[in-house]
């Protein structure tokens, strides 16, 4: 089966707690399917290939922390997230990717595409959002933006790791 492109945008200022903690739990959510396929990857991988392996098991513990990091936010805000056992039982029986090289590595390009573009979009509802919100903007705003930087490096990283093979 073809990989899955979820497409997850943001299109309106952050309006209060509620709406803000509905976005940071699709993030986790994104975060838990980008964990959960790069573990699937690594284990069905018919490759024999410690370089993307590496990559691998980095996007899984990456996505890990980014998790932690947005469930400790949704935690100031008093809301609950998914259980991880849960999407990671959906991913593995709805979205197995194939499972050669090129399949792996355009998989993972693209959940760290669309990590990117989420993050990006919820930064600048949040910055454009008057709303008083009960977390420190500013503390919301640096967790995000680090975040959105590490999966812009996951882009860099993988779009390498594909130029190197082709």
């Amino acid at each position: 089966m073809p990989s899955v492109v979820v497409a997850v945008s943001v299109q309106q200022p952050v309006s209060n707690d509620h709406q803000l903690a509905r976005l940071l739990q699709i993030g986790v959510v994104l975060e838990e399917v980008v964990e959960a396929r790069a573990g699937e990857h690594a284990r069905t991988m018919d490759v024999d290939d410690p370089e993307l392996e590496a990559l691998l098991a980095e996007a899984a513990e990456e996505s890990a922390d980014h998790r932690e990091q947005l469930e400790d936010l949704i935690d100031d805000l008093e809301a609950d997230t998914i259980p991880f056992e849960e999407i990671k039982g959906l991913v593995k029986a709805q979205y197995e990717a194939e499972s050669d090289f090129d399949g792996v590595l355009y998989d993972q390009l693209c959940n760290e595409e669309t990590a990117y573009k989420f993050y990006d979009d919820l930064i600048a509802a949040i910055e454009e959002s008057d709303a008083t919100l009960s977390v420190d903007r500013q503390q919301l705003i640096e967790t995000l933006s680090s975040i959105r930087e590490e999966e812009a490096e996951g882009v860099e990283e993988v779009t390498e790791l594909m130029e190197t093979r082709e």
